[in-house]
């Protein structure tokens, strides 16, 4: 399990990664100023989706993440739990 500030961390890394620097930052910055209910977001995240739907995206997007992790000097994937 992650600490507080692990998370907090790889969070910031995730977004800087994804948006860039300043619309990581844009994002903190809205998210800090408006209400967010993070239980009602996630109950309506996969309603139209089955089980075995969200089992299939769930792997594959484990797959892909193996894929960018294989090292090409070892062809071996570096990070795969």
């Amino acid at each position: 399990m992650m600490t507080n500030t692990e998370i907090k961390v790889k969070g910031l890394q995730v977004l800087t990664k994804s948006l860039g620097l300043v619309e990581a930052e844009r994002f903190v910055a809205l998210i800090q100023q408006e209400p967010f209910d993070y239980t009602k977001w996630r109950d309506g995240l996969f309603e139209d989706l089955t089980v075995e739907e969200i089992s299939q995206k769930a792997m594959d997007l484990r797959m892909k993440k193996a894929e960018q992790d294989i090292s090409p000097d070892k062809g071996m994937a570096s990070d795969v739990t």
